[in-house]
């Protein structure tokens, strides 16, 4: 196999599924109203129609701590939309901390919220060293804690882990790229590894690549405070470097927005297809423009996780979630599909694909489930 690897870069300062561009504003913001509150979606709710059981039945709002690492970008502002909005469905005061990248300053936050009187924690990406122990710690307090995409198995088994289906995400767009290339192709590989999600589907990755014989030409990928800029500069190179090419897997949408920006700059969007993971409405746009090399990605809507996130907690603290492992399937999108239904955005998108709302995962009768 011959291999072009650039210089290792990859900066692993937090273990996040999105860019490290960090956001202006404090580390910490109250409810729905917040400071960092990003401008709603439209969304429905669904209304209950059972009784609300404890500790939601009493006339003071539940109080619970969203304690978040995120980045800048479309995926971080809809995750968080989904949850503050399944929040004031369900009448619960959302304590926003957001470390916006700064490790140091996801432990403090994260022993703030544990002192803080709430009632449950939310932990929103971050890396495991840092987290777990205060997990456990806020555990040891008789809190519950539920997590998102942060890789606690090992050191935090009761804690409730919430997370993508990588393995179903990686397995659904790389069958379709299986699909259009068929066996023995030469590819390129776009990804960081060391951040949970990212491994999980590398591990897929590696299976299926092996499987269809591909030839592995480059594997390059980093997380800087621009990811799709500093990747495509990446890419640039490794294309320069690898005649042939007939597809590239960047399994997630800014390292396939900097992927395709490297094709394209290099003129051979005719010969290269590009596959990623995740989709927004910026994504759609890269999509569908004429000449895209991007033909496909598998995703969830980030905000309809972000609500499913919390209703977990709310029934968590209701004693009624009875696992300790939520899991929220992937969809396959193509370009042909965004063409032939005009898809322009995401709120078309779910119309077309409703199950990306996700409102049967993680709900009770007496939940309100915010549908977008």
């Amino acid at each position: 196999m011959s291999t072009t690897t650039l210089p290792p870069r990859a900066r692993l300062s937090a273990a996040l599924l999105g860019p490290v561009l960090l956001l202006a504003g404090c580390s910490q913001d109250l409810g729905p109203g917040g400071p960092q509150a990003a401008a709603p979606e439209t969304a429905t709710v669904q209304e209950a129609t059972g009784a609300q059981p404890a500790p939601f039945a009493g006339d003071e709002p539940v109080r619970v701590a969203l304690v978040q690492n995120s980045g800048a970008g479309d995926y971080f502002q809809q995750w968080t939309n989904g949850a503050r909005q399944q929040a004031a469905a369900l009448g619960i005061e959302l304590q926003v901390y957001d470390a916006q990248a700064d490790n140091a300053r996801q432990a403090t936050d994260m022993q703030t919220a544990i002192g803080s009187g709430v009632q449950a924690i939310i932990v929103d990406h971050g890396q495991s060293d840092t987290m777990c122990p205060l997990i456990n710690d806020g555990l040891a307090a008789g809190l519950p804690v539920v997590i998102y995409d942060v890789e606690i198995s090992a050191c935090a088994p009761d804690a409730v882990e919430t997370a993508q289906d990588d393995a179903n995400l990686a397995s659904l767009i790389l069958g379709k790229m299986t699909e259009d290339l068929g066996q023995g192709k030469p590819v390129g590989y776009v990804n960081v590894l060391g951040i949970a999600p990212l491994d999980r589907r590398h591990a897929v990755w590696e299976q299926i690549r092996q499987q269809n014989g591909w030839d592995q030409r480059f594997f390059v990928g980093e997380f800087t405070n621009s990811v799709a800029t500093d990747n495509a500069q990446l890419v640039d190179a490794a294309l320069k470097a690898s005649p042939g090419i007939a597809g590239i897997f960047a399994p997630y949408d800014e390292l396939t927005k900097g992927t395709v920006s490297a094709v394209r700059q290099n003129g051979r969007e005719g010969e290269i297809k590009v596959y990623g993971v995740d989709i927004s409405t910026a994504d759609i746009e890269v999509m569908t423009a004429e000449g895209s090399p991007w033909v496909a990605t598998a995703t969830t809507d980030p905000n309809a996780i972000g609500a499913a996130v919390v209703r977990a907690t709310a029934l968590e603290l209701a004693g009624q979630l009875g696992t300790k492992e939520v899991v929220f399937p992937g969809t396959l999108v193509t370009q042909d599909f965004l063409r032939e239904k005009q898809v322009r955005n995401l709120a078309q998108l779910r119309e077309q694909l409703p199950e990306l709302n996700m409102t049967q995962v993680a709900t009770a009768d007496w939940i309100p489930v915010v549908e977008f």
